[in-house]
């Protein structure tokens, strides 16, 4: 190997990419047929977003070398990135042949095999995944395959125990850390505490891989949720006001006035302290900073919290405008209009969900 190509090797560990694809087309230009120097530098592309460029020297590569299992894989990383899952498939399947003890070609035909829709296809990835894991019961990304695809076919205690494992090899894998909290979020009403683990699992995994968009998508779905939970007291606060203003309305007075004026307050008072209690112990103080600075950055959650602090302030000021039967009608189209925002703030909150 060259002087230059084990520099560009050194930059590419060092995710310094497009210093490291010069220096591969450096070396290149004098050796047009080195099938290693055309594979990093595939790498390099594909690491910048530039899956076209990197298909062409992917394909020398395979002219001159049609039996380098590095570049087989590269090219399977290539057409999954642009989505031709076919062709993908087959070049997965060709590393598998060339090499059928190489845990990475086994790792990375499940991969393929778990982007299927058919149950069929997700069986046959944990499969892959399984034989990865045989090959290299070292390597922490084998378990990761494992975990998404046992979680994918429905055995979630597998799933589990593979995350788990995952972790304890390489306690700074970002995709171990979001794939188990997703697993926690789904027990999150069936197990005290789960969705706190939850939350700290994804803001673990957005911490160590800032390039990773999935785990502060699922913080954005997590704050999502705790408003619409809020939504509810919202509702109740507004109906317990709006009934209790009705009352006094109608001509109540002394201390029938006074008991309903009291009930109310109490109400909007203990709904609201209640839930704050409970988002308090739910939340502790070292994840309510992520989720805020999450929550300040999707729009969707910003769009759901409006409407929800007007019927906070709508209740809190029918308690004093009680008088007013058209501020006590607001009530109703304001309950409206946090309906027709949250189905238009979850549609909005899925179209920023990450692309496979």
């Amino acid at each position: 190997m060259s002087r230059a190509l084990q520099q560009a090797d050194a930059l590419f560990d060092l995710g310094r990419h497009e210093q490291a694809a010069a220096l591969a087309a450096q070396h290149l230009a004098d050796n047009p047929d080195d099938a290693t120097a055309l594979v990093l530098l595939a790498r390099c592309r594909h690491r910048l977003g530039d899956e076209q460029q990197a298909l062409t020297p992917l394909e020398h590569a395979l002219r001159v070398a049609p039996e380098s299992v590095s570049a087989w894989l590269m090219h399977t990383h290539v057409l999954l990135a642009l989505k031709q899952y076919k062709q993908a498939e087959g070049s997965a399947r060709r590393a598998v042949e060339l090499a059928p003890q190489h845990w990475a070609s086994h790792y990375t035909l499940g991969i393929v095999l778990d982007r299927g829709a058919r149950r069929k296809r997700k069986r046959a990835a944990y499969e892959s995944a399984r034989t990865a894991v045989a090959l290299a019961p070292e390597e922490s990304d084998a378990y990761v395959l494992l975990g998404l695809t046992a979680h994918n076919t429905g055995n979630h205690r597998v799933a589990q125990q593979a995350y788990e494992t995952a972790l304890r090899l390489n306690p700074d894998s970002s995709a171990a850390h979001n794939n188990l909290a997703l697993l926690h979020l789904r027990r999150r009403w069936l197990r005290p505490g789960s969705w706190t683990r939850a939350a700290e699992g994804f803001v673990r995994s957005a911490a160590l891989d800032l390039n990773a968009p999935q785990a502060r998508y699922n913080l954005e779905n997590m704050a999502w949720g705790t408003l619409m939970g809020s939504r509810w007291v919202a509702l109740a606060g507004t109906v317990a006001v709006s009934l209790g203003s009705a009352h006094l309305r109608a001509g109540a007075a002394g201390t029938d006035a006074l008991v309903t004026y009291l009930v109310c307050a109490a109400v909007l008072v203990g709904s609201w302290g209640g839930w704050l209690l409970w988002q308090t112990r739910r939340v502790p103080p070292h994840l309510r900073r992520p989720l805020l600075l999450v929550s300040r950055g999707c729009r969707p959650v910003l769009g759901m919290a409006f409407p929800i602090a007007l019927l906070i302030v709508h209740s809190a000021l029918a308690l004093v405008l009680w008088r007013s039967a058209v501020f006590a009608a607001l009530a109703i189209p304001l309950f409206f209009f946090v309906i027709v925002t949250s189905v238009a703030g979850r549609a909005a909150l899925q179209q920023r969900a990450p692309k496979p």
